[in-house]
């Protein structure tokens, strides 16, 4: 039923579209149109779909609360706790879906009719009311452009809101993360000192046990537990083999690209490449555990080398590959839009093709290249199937490419996985490596953005 009224909104809302039109043209042929034809469409679908959708988005998401309140009314003045509500209103939902195996009691079935009742009751209801304000809203924007009133001003207006919304949506999104990571952070720090995980030299979440919420915290047993200096060595190693695969290929091709190469191989040849960035990262993953990781060991063998199976060289290398089309595709991108008069300019002056990309192209695009690196270390340092499949999960502080290591995305996963009690510092481990990564990231981005100015100030 739901999306049934969704499909209806919609629908309605692109036909008033064009009857709006419609409308505005036969008026043009008796009087003077206070906007284009298409600002009347639109001023009658937006008067048409956006108080529906307003009113089927806030009574789909109250609904089940005040659904649940009502079941539950009966119940909650009988001492129960949150917990045991929680569990009766969920029985209540399945015996309603006839999906209930469990013991079946009068209360039970008593409160599972009510509920059928009230979903029924909540569902006509809702249609009811959002066709009749469909309705009503559209005559009343329809009596509007009838009279020939303004309409390119409040469709203006109400696009501005929408832009605007959708911006505060994503700041409030990107702070709502920030914060849960923070308080879960501040909790974990409160229990392990911030000088024992930024600087600590041994990393064994294993150790520190789930306890019980009964037991008194001693924070003697998280010792020598959470230095993360093994983990951040990691995510550095294998982002820092990925980026010598990535950097050098990437950029070469995209300066290949847009270039030296035809017009009739620079059409097959880059789609080609950025094939590359659609593939799956669990398939790099495979790739990489399946095929490069046995390969760099028996060639490693055969030259008398000792080499892991999940070894670092094998984890950056395949995620090299895949950051190749980010890089060259940015940086093809980048160099085309040089204005040619620079080109131009340099050829005057006698220097050559090479010299001219050297000393004049690459310095105007750098800013363009810098993001297109930037993305691609940002990239290399959250990617997480490939390291978690092809470099292991040891914690191992090391230096050599030949050996096993792990990553800040793969501890992440391997602590969160499965039943986890969240305040737990275990648990509360993988918010501050979290932190740590965004905080990484951030930094990055400040650099990057600072030379971006530097060069866009002395090429504008």
């Amino acid at each position: 039923m739901n999306s049934v009224i969704f499909l209806t909104i919609v629908l309605l809302a692109l036909s008033s579209y064009f009857f709006g039109r419609k409308k505005a043209i036969l008026i043009q042929s008796n009087k003077r149109l206070t906007a284009l034809p298409k600002f009347y469409g639109y001023y009658l679908a937006i008067w048409c779909g956006a108080p529906a959708f307003l009113l089927y988005a806030l009574w789909s998401i109250f609904e089940p609360s005040i659904v649940r309140f009502f079941i539950l009314s009966d119940y909650s003045s009988q001492g129960l706790l949150e917990g045991e509500l929680n569990l009766f209103y969920e029985k209540v939902k399945s015996l309603s879906r006839n999906q209930y195996s469990g013991e079946l009691t009068a209360e039970l079935q008593r409160s599972a009719e009510k509920y059928l009742n009230f979903r029924d009751i909540a569902k006509w209801s809702k249609v009811v009311i959002v066709l009749s304000l469909l309705i009503a809203s559209t005559g009343y924007a329809y009596t509007k452009i009838s009279n020939n009133t303004k309409t390119r001003e409040p469709v203006e207006i109400f696009l501005k809101g929408v832009f605007f919304l959708s911006s505060l949506a994503a700041i409030l999104t990107t702070i709502g993360i920030i914060f849960s990571l923070l308080f879960q952070t501040i909790e974990f720090f409160q229990v392990i000192p911030l000088f024992d995980f930024v600087f600590g030299m041994h990393w064994y979440p294993a150790k520190a046990f789930v306890r019980d919420a009964s037991e008194t915290l001693d924070p003697s047993m998280y010792s020598d537990t959470f230095g993360a200096v093994p983990i951040f060595a990691g995510t550095f190693f294998i982002a820092l083999i990925a980026m010598c695969v990535a950097i050098p290929i990437g950029l070469l091709s995209g300066i290949y690209m847009a270039e030296y190469a035809s017009k009739r191989l620079r059409q097959y040849a880059k789609p080609v490449i950025e094939i590359l960035a659609g593939i799956p990262t669990v398939v790099y993953g495979f790739f990489a555990a399946l095929t490069v990781g046995p390969f760099l060991k028996d060639l490693g063998l055969s030259l008398g080398l000792e080499v892991s199976a999940e070894s670092a060289l094998a984890a950056g290398g395949v995620m090299g590959i895949m950051i190749i089309p980010f890089i060259s595709s940015l940086s093809d991108d980048v160099i085309t839009s040089v204005p040619q008069n620079l080109r131009d300019g340099s050829y005057a002056m006698g220097a050559t093709k090479s010299e001219t990309i050297k000393r004049v192209i690459f310095p105007a695009a750098l800013p363009g290249i810098v993001g297109s690196i930037l993305l691609g270390v940002s990239r290399a340092i959250g990617e997480t199937m490939i390291v978690v499949m092809a470099s292991g999960l040891a914690a191992n502080l090391t230096l050599n490419p030949l050996e096993s290591t792990s990553t800040i995305t793969a501890q992440i996963v391997v602590i969160l996985i499965g039943d986890q009690q969240f305040g737990d510092p275990k648990t509360q481990a993988a918010f501050a490596l979290g932190l740590s990564l965004f905080i990484v990231t951030l930094v990055l981005n400040i650099v990057a953005l600072s030379v971006v100015k530097k060069y866009r100030e002395k090429y504008e």
